[in-house]
């Protein structure tokens, strides 16, 4: 009943076109047959999205450790694609899982990858240095094999409260 109404929202049924960490192009599409955990922040977020990043990839490593589960791909897309190109990307990413791939691309396509799982997203006024935070949505979004949106996952939940609903979903899509 649950999977049921959270198809109901539509969340992140379109696709997207954006390029990972090394420039290489990536759609949605690439990701299926894959069970994916995918967080939308920034890198120059001071506290909020590392911790997330760090929690997912928590979640992520605590499911790899448990035998005839099958893969789980993190990713991260940017809500701030003026700074966050794919070599900030790569540079940020380096610090959590090693299969955390970060995507990018136009400040189109990074909305419209936003717009698909209803992220809020608004940049901040520029302090004297030229810098800002980016306000945005702060969830985990769990995405099935199909592509399909199954669960999310706020700032309350744990990396083991993540890992174990993972496995749930796993358990029994």
């Amino acid at each position: 009943r649950r999977r049921a109404e959270l198809r109901a929202l539509a969340l992140g049924q379109g696709d997207f076109q954006l390029r990972d960490q090394e420039g290489r192009p990536r759609r949605k599409a690439d990701f299926r047959g894959q069970w994916v955990l995918l967080y939308f922040g920034f890198t120059h977020c001071p506290d909020v999205c590392p911790e997330e990043l760090g929690k997912l990839s928590h979640a992520v490593e605590l499911l790899e450790r448990e035998p005839g589960l099958p893969p789980l791909q993190p990713l991260f897309i940017t809500v701030d694609p003026e700074r966050d190109d794919a070599a900030a990307m790569g540079r940020y990413l380096r610090d959590f899982h090693p299969r955390l791939l970060g995507l990018t691309g136009t400040p189109e396509e990074v909305r419209a990858a936003g717009r698909a799982y209803r992220v809020y997203a608004s940049a901040g006024p520029r302090d004297e240095d030229g810098d800002y935070i980016v306000d945005h949505t702060i969830l985990i979004y769990l995405l099935g094999p199909d592509g399909l949106f199954l669960d999310c996952y706020g700032r309350s939940k744990s990396a083991q409260d993540i890992a174990r609903s993972v496995r749930r979903h796993m358990d029994t899509y």
